[in-house]
């Protein structure tokens, strides 16, 4: 597989406070995508009032910035996909395409049915970040339209080149959907039933979200009742009832929306650059070993559907492209990623032990050699030396005590061992969902265990970013819904039943 790139281009990698950025571009270019991309974070926390703690590599998005929309679908195999982003407590990872070649008529937003806008793989990845920084701070319920309405808010953000940044602005690509809407009023978004909308009402939900999140932050007479709903669903109110409670008639809501939209006319504003602290970038230009591996490195990195016979196909392509760099230890960290996800599993170790004989602190080294060696113990669980793998998680974590991965990975030894967990382990498990909270099965894993110790209301809390999660199938939110009922009516038995049955049927999907 090939990613074209500039000749006169060359990979370098981005470092800032936020994004690591991978691109076949010139210093100069990598270096002010990754200030573009800092202003923006920073704006979205300045709006929100949030904390900005320091950040190890673990907890930056890795950004692998691809020369246009087909490389991405080469990437992925899918025709029309504009970016795409993955949060686990590996890390999180988003594809994005520096430039965007289809245009879309959109016509309504200045009511002359001429506009023209782009939706670009820049504005997908923007949507998907403001979603990660959304669970930063909130673990509390979150209804569909509250977290998809945040998400297209931020989306249209325009940074321009004096640092300025500009939120707010109109979602064109959403016209349909907010002015036609298919009748999907506020009421019914209110509501938080995601599950009885039809598929087009689903479709609808995002433009609408966006009005509705536009409208009660933006105009003057609605301030406080989003807060005051959201407070309502924390205490166990139904979504109906905290609505009413907090927007009064609902009826008025919806007509009132309308109104907001009629003009097509939408404030935005800007926050002054000089407000903003998007903070120094580093950039350095790859090793020949390093770029060489970038092709397989991104298929690797692209979990999504990946079956045995693409990820043994992907492990011959990187083993290939490493073999002249034996003793390079990011070279060979790559390497035993692929390994293992060919599952390869000697090889995964031998390749992590060739990085740690050079560098005993690659922590992707250690963490690939203790997954490599689970799998193995998972397999001939008479030799298994259960000791000597949590050894291996234990020092990953001790030099990298912000990585969620090592957390999760040695609570999951007591598992596969058969062991009841420690209370390290279990609070290794219960930090590692603080670090990743974007991880929906993770966050199932820290949800049964909170249940098995009968910590109930914590487990309910915990599980509500996962129960009103809008994305996935239809019977995916409904197994959800199932799980969180259960957990409110304290059926304790029945919903750990439930996550198993889950926890499982995710187990045979990556077997």
């Amino acid at each position: 597989m090939y990613f074209a790139s500039p000749a006169s281009a060359a990979w370098h990698e981005a470092k800032s406070k936020h994004f690591i950025i991978f691109a076949n571009e010139s210093e100069a270019e990598i270096r002010a995508y990754a200030e573009k991309l800092e202003r923006f974070d920073q704006a979205v926390r300045y709006i929100r009032k949030m904390g900005d703690p320091p950040l190890t590599d673990a907890g930056r998005v890795t950004i692998f910035a691809l020369t246009n929309e087909s490389a991405i679908e080469k990437l992925t195999g899918y025709q029309g996909i504009r970016g795409l982003y993955e949060s686990t407590a590996a890390g999180s990872t988003a594809f994005v395409p520096r430039r965007s070649g289809m245009r879309m008529v959109q016509g309504m937003s200045n009511g002359t049915g001429t506009e023209k806008d782009t939706l670009t793989g820049e504005a997908v990845f923007l949507h998907e970040y403001a979603h990660h920084l959304q669970l930063q701070q909130w673990s509390g319920v979150m209804p569909a339209w509250v977290s998809e309405g945040f998400a297209e808010f931020f989306a249209t953000a325009d940074m321009d080149q004096a640092g300025n940044v500009t939120i707010g602005k109109f979602p064109s690509w959403r016209s349909w959907e907010v002015f036609l809407g298919t009748g999907l009023s506020a009421e019914d978004m209110v509501a938080a039933d995601f599950d009885k909308l039809q598929w087009y009402e689903s479709i609808a939900l995002y433009g609408r979200a966006w009005l509705l999140t536009h409208y009660l932050n933006l105009s003057d007479g609605r301030k406080g009742q989003l807060g005051r709903y959201l407070e309502g669903l924390d205490k166990g109110m139904r979504p109906i009832d905290s609505a009413k409670a907090a927007f009064g008639d609902l009826k008025l809501l919806s007509k009132d929306l309308d109104a907001y939209a009629a003009p097509r006319n939408f404030l935005a504003f800007t926050i002054d650059g000089k407000v903003l602290s998007p903070g120094s970038v580093s950039v350095r230009a790859l090793s020949p070993g390093e770029a060489a591996m970038m092709p397989s490195r991104m298929r690797s990195k692209y979990k999504y559907e990946m079956g045995t016979g693409t990820a043994r196909e992907i492990a011959n392509q990187a083993r290939s492209a490493a073999a002249p760099f034996p003793s390079e230890p990011t070279v060979q960290g790559y390497l035993a990623e692929a390994e293992f996800d060919g599952k390869n599993y000697a090889a995964a170790e031998a390749a992590a032990d060739r990085a740690l004989a050079v560098n005993p602190a690659a922590v992707q080294a250690l963490v690939y050699k203790g997954k490599a060696r689970m799998a193995l113990a998972k397999a001939s669980p008479q030799s298994a030396d259960w000791k000597q793998i949590r050894a291996l998680f234990l020092k990953a974590n001790n030099l990298d005590t912000e990585n969620a991965e090592p957390l999760a990975l040695f609570f999951e030894t007591f598992a596969a061992a058969g062991e009841r967990p420690t209370k390290n382990a279990v609070d290794a498990l219960i930090y590692a969902i603080d670090l990743a909270p974007q991880d929906d099965d993770l966050r199932r894993t820290v949800t049964r265990q909170l249940l098995a110790d009968g910590r109930v209301p914590e487990a309910k809390s915990m599980f509500a970013a996962v129960a009103y999660n809008p994305h996935g199938e239809k019977k995916e939110r409904a197994a959800n819904s199932r799980i969180m009922a259960a957990i409110a009516r304290g059926d304790t038995k029945d919903a750990i039943a439930l996550i198993d049955a889950k926890i499982e049927e995710e187990r045979k999907k990556k077997a």
